[in-house]
């Protein structure tokens, strides 16, 4: 008897992601509206819509008949409990660091039964990771000091990106201003003078306003402002803590870094002075 979970609900588009880049999205019955987002390939699909793991009912996911719901945070415990109560096998995620994404990714697809196809993706992330370390200690290697970097993950209040995040900026020649997950404020961010702002706000894709923020918050003044050093990256390249990472991390080297990585996918800077455009596509 085949005892591996044939029919899995996806409370996370990081997990979307992650069954996507195994190729066993066949077993997927059930995702959110953020999993299409990251995963376009679901687009027309036969899947469930769902709730994710703040908001999700345990009856709505019952209509899959799932045999397994698997999610990462945010979590609301409220959400979990009912999903619990109801008899539903549960696997849940909550990383911190990149190793935490690397483990996340072994877990699923181990209980999948895919453990060498989830080696293969481990592997594959880790030599692109390698590949840009080496290529923006290049910088390092001219006597450039790392920029200073403030990443937000959200706006009211001001949030740091996560520690995943952290670690990603200083592998691309960055210095994460801040504690990784925690609250700060406007005037501690002008304090610290960033060279490089990157906004990612969890849910707002690449709508972040930029241009509003830096005027709002008086950070005009700053040398990322003052150098048009200012950028949005697509939410799911940096807040999705899975494959997509990837493109979050050539956004991030290329807006820390553009002499050497000169282009990306997903990074928009804010207008400059004499720009036509609000803000430009990098």
């Amino acid at each position: 008897m085949n005892h591996l979970p044939q029919r899995v609900v996806s409370l996370q588009p990081s997990v979307t992601s992650t069954i996507e880049h195994l190729g066993l999205l066949d077993r997927l019955v059930a995702c959110t509206k953020y999993c299409v987002d990251v995963c376009p390939s679901l687009k027309g699909s036969d899947k469930v819509i769902v709730a994710d793991s703040w908001s999700s009912k345990a009856a709505h996911i019952l209509e899959a008949n799932p045999d397994l719901v698997i999610a990462s945070v945010p979590y609301q415990l409220d959400s979990v409990a009912e999903i619990l109560k109801a008899g539903i096998p549960f696997l849940g995620f909550a990383p911190h660091s990149l190793e935490d994404v690397f483990a996340d990714i072994s877990s699923i697809a181990n209980i999948l039964g895919a453990p060498e196809r989830g080696r293969r993706l481990i592997e594959e992330m880790q030599s692109e990771f390698h590949h840009v370390a080496t290529q923006a200690a290049k910088a390092a290697d001219k006597g450039t000091a790392p920029k200073r970097v403030y990443c937000e993950e959200w706006g009211k209040p001001l949030i740091h990106a996560q520690g995943w995040v952290a670690e990603m900026t200083r592998i691309v020649g960055g210095e994460f201003i801040g504690a990784p997950g925690a609250h700060t404020d406007v005037d501690t961010i002008r304090a610290a003078n960033p060279e490089v702002i990157i906004a990612a706000w969890c849910g707002a894709g690449d709508r972040v306003p930029l241009e509003k923020i830096v005027s709002e918050r008086g950070w005009q003044e700053t040398d990322a402002a003052k150098n048009g050093r200012v950028f949005c990256i697509n939410d799911e390249y940096l807040n999705t803590p899975g494959p997509t990472l990837i493109q979050g991390l050539y956004a991030l080297a290329a807006a820390i870094h553009p002499e050497i990585f000169p282009t990306s996918a997903g990074l928009r800077r804010i207008a400059t002075a004499g720009s036509p455009a609000m803000a430009a596509k990098i």
